[in-house]
């Protein structure tokens, strides 16, 4: 069986490439991720040649994207944004983000340049752990963006979550089982998260590591997967980032689970999705388009 049908049938009935739904009943939103925006304080070099020349690069490729979104029809309704919002902190002083004109200034306004709302996660170049505490980076999150660290947008009948991987023991400088490779959510948002998908509304959920790099348990038998595997009639798609490369994991985490490109290395790392607002059905439109295991994918074309 090819991708495509994988992906139809992978879906179970849920993710579709069928026709486009009846015009209406429908409505449309894009997914982007790691968009690393720097500013003239950056100063570098990356760890390879490529990564040095596409952080370079990253205000112009968002800007892109972004125009090219802007320009779609029917229009996007919302853009969700699945972390590394900005890449690094210039100081781990919070004061100086209100004293100088940083990166986040300007990846605020790339994202208020957006004709849709654009709802940004956390990614792990958002924080700075552990030589700025993570409530220092909340606040400024807050203060700045006003955003929280996790949240939910309700969208005609569906439920999208931003997730943070961040906030539990793998991220917490002060506990035996610190180790910034892996991600972990912490009690709170756990029972957050169930809370909100006790709703029963049809739920994407966005979170910045590959589901792969989440801790199965947080609390005895209680985490992330065992979540997703309990609600698997809920959540209907994650998205994760932080690779920076297209991925695809079906249903091996119980729910249909794509890694997505960054627009910091490609302009085309973007997804197009359409939802039935009755909440039956969702398809993406440009899965076709995409260079699987790259970085790459070529534009969508209406």
């Amino acid at each position: 069986m090819d991708r495509r049908g994988f992906l139809q049938v992978g879906g179970g009935g849920l993710v579709s490439l069928a026709p486009a739904l009846a015009a209406g009943r429908s409505f449309r939103f894009g997914v982007i991720a790691d968009t690393h925006i720097i500013d003239g304080l950056y100063r570098g070099p990356e760890n390879s040649p490529l990564d040095t020349e596409s952080i370079r690069k990253t205000t112009e490729r968002l800007t892109t994207a972004r125009d090219f979104l802007n320009g779609l029809e029917p229009a996007l309704e919302a853009v969700f944004l699945v972390g590394d919002y900005f890449h690094d902190y210039p100081s781990p002083d919070p004061d100086f983000y209100f004293q100088n004109e940083t990166r986040l200034d300007r990846a605020k306004k790339l994202t208020d340049g957006f004709r849709m709302p654009v709802h940004v996660g956390f990614g792990n170049h958002d924080y700075d752990v552990p030589e700025m505490p993570r409530e220092a980076s909340h606040e400024l999150f807050r203060r700045k963006f006003g955003l929280n660290p996790y949240y939910s947008v309700d969208l005609h009948g569906w439920k999208f979550v931003h997730l943070n991987n961040f906030l539990g023991a793998t991220w917490d400088a002060n506990h035996a089982g610190f180790n910034k490779r892996f991600g972990s959510l912490g009690e709170e948002q756990l029972n957050w998260f169930e809370a909100e998908l006790e709703q029963r509304k049809p739920a994407f959920v966005f979170i910045h590591y590959p589901l792969l790099l989440i801790a199965e348990r947080e609390r005895a038998d209680y985490g992330l997967p065992g979540l997703l595997k309990k609600h698997r009639g809920t959540v209907r798609q994650v998205v994760s980032g932080h690779w920076h490369k297209w991925a695809e994991f079906g249903r091996t985490f119980s729910v249909p689970h794509l890694v997505m490109a960054a627009t910091r290395y490609d302009p085309n790392a973007y997804l197009i999705v359409e939802a039935d607002r009755d909440g039956a059905g969702h398809r993406f439109l440009n899965l076709d388009r995409v260079d699987w295991n790259t970085h790459y994918s070529q534009p969508y074309s209406p």
